[in-house]
């Protein structure tokens, strides 16, 4: 027997080639000699017999403070049916700039359902909804047709059309509310636009809060609200008509709406709530509606 072959001691076997190399640099710096033995199916760290006490205890030491990274399991993404609340919002919008266009029941919708800050804060809430179906001329519905229907497709398939657009409206609603609050109170504007944006936040606020997103690392965890963010300065800025606040506030409120649904995400695959918050969404537009016609009715007998 040769007392000079050294006797050598495994103290750890990877089939990963980079788990014994950086188990190496940990022998390496506290000085212990180390060879990488590789048998064509993995590797093996080895260590002379008199070190190998304190190549373990190093090397559990190593493995405690730095355990293993386990992905977590991808999120399942909510794929409800988005196509029946685009059809109910083209149908709403379309009908209304018809309606309006050929002055049925008078040629007052405008005066009517647009936003405006004086008579708002006076009481007529229904200027909140009703000018979210109004619109300056082809151009100014054409765009916001496309633009509401795209942000739409993606509410309506996290939250379903109902739920999606019942969201939208009332959000819309609500950035209405808040950029008349901001604003002086001479402040007019019609438009689907708020609802656009709101649209474009409650999609971003959903994801981010459902985390359907990987979590990872804080670029992802942020990636909802800087893409929802870069998605609005990139649409919802425009020439000098282009009512930034309205998109901004739109934006905002979605977003807050759309963080609130995460509570009840499990109860949104119920068919029948679907159905009744659809209902719901066009109800609040046609409530608004009626409300509008009848104040200015009464008006006009005073």
């Amino acid at each position: 027997m040769n007392d000079d072959v050294p006797d050598w001691r495994v103290v750890f076997e990877s089939g990963n080639r980079a788990a014994c190399s950086e188990r190496g640099l940990v022998l390496a710096s506290i000085d212990i000699p180390f060879q990488i033995v590789h048998d064509g199916v993995g590797c093996a760290l080895v260590v002379p017999a008199e070190f190998s006490g304190d190549a373990v205890r190093e090397l559990r030491l190593y493995d405690e403070e730095n355990p293993p990274v386990v992905s977590k399991p991808p999120v399942a993404i909510p794929q409800h049916e988005a196509m029946p609340g685009i059809f109910g919002y083209v149908m709403v919008v379309c009908i209304v700039a018809w309606l309006d266009a050929n002055a049925a029941l008078g040629d007052i919708w405008r005066a009517t359902g647009r936003v405006d800050g004086a008579l708002i804060r006076d009481g007529e809430w229904w200027r909140l909804f009703t000018a979210l179906t109004l619109h300056a001329d082809a151009a100014h519905l054409s765009a916001n047709l496309v633009f509401g229907s795209f942000f739409g497709f993606f509410a309506g398939r996290l939250l379903g059309s109902g739920a999606g657009w019942f969201a939208i409206v009332v959000t819309a609603a609500g950035g209405n509310l808040l950029n008349t609050l901001l604003l002086e109170s001479t402040h007019k504007s019609i438009g689907a636009s708020t609802a656009v944006f709101a649209a474009l936040g409650l999609v971003a606020g959903y994801v981010w809060r459902a985390k359907l997103m990987s979590q990872e690392r804080w670029p992802y965890r942020l990636g909802p609200i800087i893409g929802g963010l870069a998605l609005l300065m990139y649409t919802g800025t425009g020439d000098e008509n282009t009512d930034v606040g309205a998109h901004l506030m739109g934006f905002v409120a979605g977003f807050g709406g759309g963080m609130l649904l995460t509570i009840i995400s499990d109860r949104l695959s119920s068919d029948r709530l679907q159905w009744l918050l659809g209902i719901a969404a066009v109800g609040l537009v046609a409530v608004a509606w009626v409300a509008g016609f009848s104040a200015s009715n009464a008006q006009s007998f005073m």
